[in-house]
């Protein structure tokens, strides 16, 4: 694949949220809101980005008896040190995403993208499919978090003050009273409702495209073909 396919995979394709459904833990805890979803989406970019990069480096030079656990190793400390910047930077964002920020290292999503393919392809090519699958993660966690912070409190981005270094909520647009919110859409269970009907929209439309597709296409003629 080139660029533009490799980016479509990560993004579209084969988007690991709404596509191949990997990191389904953090993806329905941490999107009760848009600051959480935005926070824990960029983190986990930049972990698949650095373990990408050294798993195409070091792929390569290493036995296949303990390729895993190095990559383990390797993700464990992009972790830490994603952790550890958060927790000085924006320490109100990191109380708030709490457990599910260390484990981004049990996300299969990182450690499959550096195994399947970061650690056979050259650098460039590794990092662009982790800019592209960490991307698509992050737009899955915006989409889920906005509609249920809109549906649970009439709001949209009210704690991205989080992200710059306050402790407190702050900003965003308040589009009706929060009493009048669906709580449902906050809890777990109106996360996996909500993920179910993006989910079913997107088969939906890729059904019709594929129609289209069959549509427009001519039919064979009979008695053509000898």
């Amino acid at each position: 694949m080139d660029a533009r396919a490799l980016l479509r995979n990560g993004l579209l394709d084969q988007n690991p949220g709404f596509v191949q459904l990997l990191g389904l833990c953090p993806l329905l805890a941490m999107s009760n809101s848009v600051a959480n979803a935005l926070g824990l989406g960029l983190a986990t970019l930049a972990v698949l980005v650095a373990s990408n990069a050294i798993a195409s480096l070091a792929g390569p030079w290493l036995p296949r008896e303990v390729r895993l656990a190095v990559f383990v190793l390797v993700i464990a400390s992009a972790v830490t040190a994603v952790e550890l910047s958060m927790s000085a930077w924006w320490p109100g964002l990191h109380a708030s995403l709490g457990i599910f920020l260390p484990l981004i290292v049990t996300n299969c999503l990182v450690l499959a993208r550096a195994e399947s393919f970061a650690s056979r392809e050259p650098l460039p090519r590794a990092l662009l499919d982790g800019l592209a699958m960490g991307l698509g993660f992050l737009l899955a966690l915006l989409a889920l978090g906005a509609c249920r912070e809109l549906l649970g409190r009439g709001s949209l981005g009210a704690d991205l003050g989080l992200l710059f270094g306050g402790s407190h909520a702050g900003g965003g647009w308040q589009v009706f009273p929060e009493s009048r919110g669906l709580l449902i859409a906050l809890l777990p269970p109106g996360a996996f409702v909500l993920l179910g009907l993006m989910l079913a929209l997107g088969n939906a439309r890729a059904a019709t495209r594929r129609r289209a597709t069959t549509a427009t296409q001519p039919s064979a003629v009979p008695g053509s073909a000898a």
